[in-house]
């Protein structure tokens, strides 16, 4: 008895991982995977259309001579005029060839190429919602989602089929609770769960926007600030939920609109929206169009489900890099532990952790480069880098480090070595007073910036929370960092100045 409890033991593990395999293997319609293969392309086209409209090509990457690509990828340069135009006009063509379904591989994959070019030549130019179209795009890459309705399936009938495994399903359901929950986890802090900055953006924009009428009473700004994390936290988790999952999906979009119509912030909200129907059955185009339909006549029951071949069960090795892809998804938006500092002050941690709309910072300031002769110069980033550049470089580290760098560089090219560079920036955060951003005794070409944690040149934040809006008593939150350095090493920081 014992030895058959102990082989049962051993072998429980393999059974668990045949039942996973197993359930991501089982057959499901093809139909949602197909509707958000179509919605998708619909979008980027779209979004496409709208850089075209707004010259945000010639604006981002012709007008501006200095771009700041990620570490690593100097060798990333924006190609130049025409090129980088009929290098835009390659995603606009790929994404319409997603949409419709044709020649998929090629375009799907080119389509991640093209756009993962632009994504990659500036990080003043970073979009959560870039970020996200990338994510989305490589799980469609590996998906089968051009077997049905689709260009392909129908210009070769052999690859046509109604149904899938469902593992491509799922894989684009836990991505999207993924986003869904760390957009609202992270807006656990102080400043969020206090009205801020969300009291600033409507207080400025009741003029222009009726609906904004209604933030002027605090319980509703209050109610709106905790309701948009409770969405997040518990709403997206209910998606999983059947008796749940249309309530909550049509918060879900109440919440988009408004957010579209509130703020410019582009195709986020539509894509959210597009992506967040793969919780319906797998089958729900179908059952839409039955419901429609039946309004004006009685329709047969709907066939069952059958493979039209049999579905490969998911491999060990695809199951093994889905596996590491979402451990990378949950991992990545957690490295703000790697910073004992609050994320939203420095930056330290911000991109890819799925911080949107959450802080408003102003900053204003210049660099001073000073001479082996003793002569010095100011210099502001306006005058070398386009406005929204400009604006980014005044309020992240690493932007402001490279920015010193390219004016030793550029020094260099002049005759002019061993130049010292200062940072005179003063930075607001969330209606906070403006303070000193930056030790500007610290001479940044001999500074060192560090990716894996903060900088002894950043100085701390001075105040908790913005004037007035929280009380002593408010308990520190779970991802709240310390405001300031304790007292003592700012004690040391001032008789070091």
């Amino acid at each position: 008895m014992r030895r058959r409890q102990a082989r049962l033991y051993e072998t429980a593990p393999d059974t668990r991982f045949w039942r996973l395999r197993g359930r991501l293997s089982r057959p499901v319609s093809i139909q949602s995977l197909v509707a958000l293969r179509i919605l998708f392309g619909l979008i980027l086209v779209w979004d496409w259309w709208r850089y075209e409209r707004y010259d945000r090509i010639d604006r981002y990457y012709v007008h501006t001579e200095f771009t700041f690509p990620y570490f690593g990828l100097d060798f990333i340069q924006p190609l130049p005029d025409p090129w980088i135009h009929w290098a835009w006009a390659v995603v606009g063509l790929s994404a319409f060839l997603v949409m419709i379904g044709a020649f998929y591989r090629v375009a799907i994959v080119t389509f991640i190429l093209s756009f993962g070019y632009f994504f990659l030549l500036d990080r003043t130019q970073y979009l959560n919602h870039n970020y996200m179209v990338l994510l989305y795009a490589a799980l469609l890459a590996v998906s089968p989602a051009n077997r049905a309705f689709s260009v392909d399936a129908r210009l070769r009938p052999h690859i046509r089929t109604l149904t899938i495994p469902y593992w491509p399903v799922a894989a684009v359901r836990l991505q999207t609770e993924i986003i869904l929950v760390y957009a609202g986890i992270v807006k656990i802090t102080d400043d969020w769960l206090r009205g801020e900055p969300l009291r600033m953006w409507m207080h400025a924009r009741m003029d222009e926007i009726p609906l904004a009428q209604i933030f002027q009473w605090d319980w509703v700004l209050m109610s709106a600030a905790i309701g948009v994390v409770v969405l997040h936290v518990v709403g997206a988790p209910l998606l999983l939920w059947r008796r749940s999952r249309l309530a909550v999906f049509l918060i879900y979009t109440a919440f988009h609109v408004t957010n579209s119509v509130m703020f410019n912030i582009g195709i986020f909200p539509w894509l959210t929206i597009a992506v967040t129907l793969i919780f319906f059955e797998p089958d729900w185009p179908q059952r839409l169009a039955r419901r429609f339909l039946g309004l004006f006549e009685e329709l047969p029951p709907p066939p069952r489900l059958r493979p039209d071949a049999p579905i490969p069960r998911l491999g060990t090795a695809a199951l093994a890099g889905l596996a590491l892809w979402f451990a990378v998804q949950l991992a990545l938006p957690m490295r703000q532990a790697l910073f004992p500092n609050l994320v939203g002050w420095t930056g330290d941690g911000h991109r890819f952790s799925w911080r949107m709309r959450i802080y408003d910072r102003d900053a204003q300031g210049y660099f001073r480069v000073v001479s082996p002769s003793g002569g010095s110069w100011a210099v502001e980033p306006q005058e070398l880098l386009s406005r929204r550049q400009a604006r980014n470089v005044l309020t992240r580290p690493d932007l402001i480090y490279d920015f010193a760098q390219l004016l030793e560089e550029l020094s260099r090219r002049r005759g002019l070595s061993d130049v010292q560079v200062y940072a005179h920036i003063r930075k607001s955060l969330n209606g906070r007073p403006m303070q000193d951003y930056v030790d500007s005794s610290v001479d940044l070409t001999e500074a060192r910036y560090n990716v894996w944690g903060p900088d002894d040149w950043i100085l701390p934040l001075e105040s908790r929370a913005a004037e007035g809006r929280i009380a002593a008593w408010w308990p520190p939150l779970p991802l709240q960092k310390p405001a300031a350095d304790p007292p003592e090493r700012q004690v040391a920081m001032e008789g070091g100045n």
